[in-house]
């Protein structure tokens, strides 16, 4: 049951494709897909404080808003002190389009499989965004300060990857949310 239920949450969360953006990203498209990525996983953090009755839950989607949403604010000045506007992108939208599906996916989840799933997908987004900077985010970026701050994101979202891995085994032997 447990491994069915992974394939059928396989099956529907939607994935950004790193292969498909393209070979060469300029920094105000790499602050889009930053920006992006982090307003994806704080509108699902959203959700899960709002649906989820369960403490490691709603902890752990807690710490995705205030991490995200300082993220968030740390590329904003930057980008505003580099004068540099965020130009969405190929990329940029897959996230958000692939984001709104999850969410509205999720949405009509309850309970036990509402976090089950929550969880699952942020060790899915997670990985995906670690494998985006590392093959197309890091690898483009020309100023200094925007490499730097990707590097500085890409060790949150590690940790963030580990915490959601580290809980997956507790949320999914929960009888009951909350408990």
């Amino acid at each position: 049951m447990k491994n069915s239920f992974i394939l059928a949450i396989a099956l529907f969360i939607s994935t950004f494709e790193v292969a498909a953006a393209p070979a060469k990203l300029d920094d105000a498209q790499i602050a889009a897909i930053a920006v992006a990525a982090n307003e994806v996983d704080i509108n699902a953090a959203k959700l899960a404080e709002s649906k989820s009755s369960n403490r490691e839950v709603k902890a752990f989607a807690h710490r995705m808003i205030a991490d995200h949403s300082g993220v968030i604010k740390e590329a904003t000045a930057l980008v505003t002190k580099l004068k540099v506007t965020p130009e969405e992108n190929v990329v940029s939208k897959s996230v958000r389009s692939d984001g709104q599906k999850n969410l509205d996916r999720l949405s009509k989840l309850d309970g036990k499989l509402f976090n089950k799933a929550y969880i699952q997908d942020e060790i899915v987004f997670h990985k995906q965004v670690l494998n985006l900077i590392d093959e197309k985010l890091l690898p483009n970026a020309k100023n200094e300060e925007l490499q730097a701050l990707l590097v500085k994101v890409r060790a949150a979202v590690a940790s963030h990857l580990e915490h959601a891995e580290k809980i997956q085994p507790v949320v999914d032997e929960m009888r009951d949310p909350g408990k």
